[in-house]
């Protein structure tokens, strides 16, 4: 790493360092002279370098006409630090919902961004650091809601990185940015992994509701032979004891509640079971199947539905979790 690299990332951390003491974590943020910072972007740099060489060039050769152009230019820059800070200024951003999604995936968080009075917004950039930018225009409308997007980096509750809101408006020479902190939290589940065998135990062997099914291999008992059963089932044991003409009778029930079990995949780390039980919950979710979840010190009964899909993810992603 070169020394300007070094210097560049110890002068950021720094920064970080201080924004985070000044700007705290609320859910809804008002853009002010206190969390707003402002300073000459490199179009404006190069504005002040052209404009120096402007005053210089005047002065050297005492032509009053490029003194003027030179001081135009020095009051039109300064008239857009006005604007620009303003165009910011009275901003409001507030923090609605975040949507769950997998390690790996992009999380959507969902932000309104309003104003009050009658003066507009313009140019607006909000993004987070790994994003793009979405630009707001707050100019027939007070509020608009907008969607940004980062990439989830681990399972549990996720706390991106603060917000980058900019805006260069109007003239491109100023920059006037902030980073606020809207306490925004992800639900993000374990990453999917396709496994071989379903990582199951099963409940009682009858479990369900029972139903007649002729040709099942369950037995049941015995009912009396009627004429017209098959002669496959009778019970020619106990006909040849004297106890009369029976049929043997086989019944099914209806689907077993499955348990997607923790000890059923043994000698895996945690967060390979975990990723293997989450493949598991969203195969069998999308059939009629009732499935249960069985964690350490967690228990979650069989059921379908979309509503207990979540409840089995939200287990699996807060597992054993630390802040």
């Amino acid at each position: 790493m070169s020394i300007a690299n070094q210097l560049q990332g110890n002068v950021k951390a720094r920064f970080n360092k201080w924004v985070n003491r000044r700007l705290l974590p609320k859910r809804k943020q008002t853009l002010n002279n206190k969390n707003l910072f402002i300073f000459p972007s490199k179009a404006g740099l190069g504005f002040l370098f052209v404009d120096f060489l402007l005053w210089l060039l005047g002065t050297n050769y005492e032509n009053n006409m490029i003194l003027g152009l030179a001081f135009f230019l020095m009051a039109l820059f300064l008239v857009s630090i006005y604007h620009t800070f303003f165009n910011m200024a009275g901003l409001q951003l507030e923090f609605l919902r975040s949507t769950p999604c997998f390690v790996g995936e992009q999380g959507e968080v969902e932000i309104l961004v309003s104003c009050q009075g009658e003066e507009g917004k313009e140019s607006i950039a909000i993004s987070y650091d790994s994003g793009s930018s979405v630009i707001v225009n707050l100019i027939n409308d007070n509020e608009s809601k907008i969607k940004l997007f980062v990439e989830a980096k681990h399972r549990g509750w996720f706390k991106p990185e603060r917000i980058d809101i900019l805006s260069r408006f109007p003239l491109g020479i100023i920059r006037c940015w902030s980073r606020p902190d809207l306490d925004v939290q992800i639900l993000v589940y374990p990453k999917p992994v396709e496994g071989s065998e379903m990582p199951v135990s099963r409940g009682s062997e009858n479990e369900g509701e029972l139903l007649d099914a002729s040709g099942a291999e369950d037995f049941y008992g015995f009912k009396p032979h009627l004429t017209g059963m098959s002669p496959k089932h009778i019970a020619w044991k106990q006909y040849a004891r004297g106890q009369g003409l029976y049929s043997k009778d086989y019944v099914a029930y209806r689907e077993q509640k499955v348990w997607l079990d923790w000890d059923a995949l043994q000698g895996m780390a945690r967060e390979q079971r975990l990723s293997r039980l989450c493949y598991w919950v969203l195969k069998i979710s999308s059939t009629q199947q009732a499935y249960g979840l069985r964690l350490p010190n967690v228990e979650i009964e069989p059921n379908i539905g979309a509503e207990h899909k979540l409840q089995v993810l939200k287990a699996l992603a807060l597992f054993e979790w630390n802040q």
